[in-house]
């Protein structure tokens, strides 16, 4: 019988000593984090400033590749004429020709990298500015929606699409930046 009252004031106590135990001390509760996902290749192929910059820098391009293919036709020309003095010349003075040619082409390869550099330059300054505001968008989104992680398409191998935020992130960039202005490469 005290068998029996004993194992009643041990529940009791048991049960009653629970539940005035501190709220850190009961069983966590987990949060599950709000998680999105962003298909930045997406953005890169289809966003309209994105569009915008290629299509300057192709111009740019076309244009720098008209002043070297007249370098190079120019460098032809003077190698021919070159070749033709070869018999012409005496074998110092052709010699001195053949150096300056070869000044002319190093300065021809030096142009070519120079433009390529500026090139680059150019379209990664811009690019910068849109991947600038790519992540002020997605910051805010995340803030707004109450994302904890977003994650690019490709770190994924499975996601159901509505965690995909690749869509209103594109839209919100083609609104708020619907072009950006390359600098003219060079200066």
């Amino acid at each position: 019988m005290w068998y029996r009252t004993a194992l009643l004031v041990g529940v009791i106590v048991a049960v009653t000593g629970l539940k005035s135990l501190p709220v850190a001390a009961q069983a966590p509760t987990t949060v599950a984090p709000g998680i999105a996902v962003l298909d930045v290749d997406s953005i890169r192929r289809d966003a309209a400033s994105i569009k915008a910059v290629r299509e300057q820098i192709a111009k740019y391009r076309n244009s720098f590749q008209t002043e070297i293919d007249n370098e190079e036709k120019n460098l032809r020309t003077a190698n021919q004429e070159l070749a033709k003095k070869q018999s012409l010349l005496a074998p110092e003075a052709f010699a001195a020709e053949r150096t300056k040619f070869e000044q002319r082409v190093v300065e021809v390869q030096r142009l070519v990298q120079k433009r390529r550099i500026e090139l680059e330059k150019v379209q990664e300054e811009a690019l910068g500015k849109i991947e600038q505001v790519v992540n002020e968008i997605v910051a805010t989104m995340a803030r707004d929606r109450g994302y904890s992680v977003v994650l690019k398409r490709g770190q994924t191998v499975v996601v159901d699409i509505k965690l995909d935020i690749t869509k209103d992130v594109l839209a919100a960039l083609d609104k708020r930046l619907p072009t950006v202005k390359v600098t003219t490469p060079g200066k």
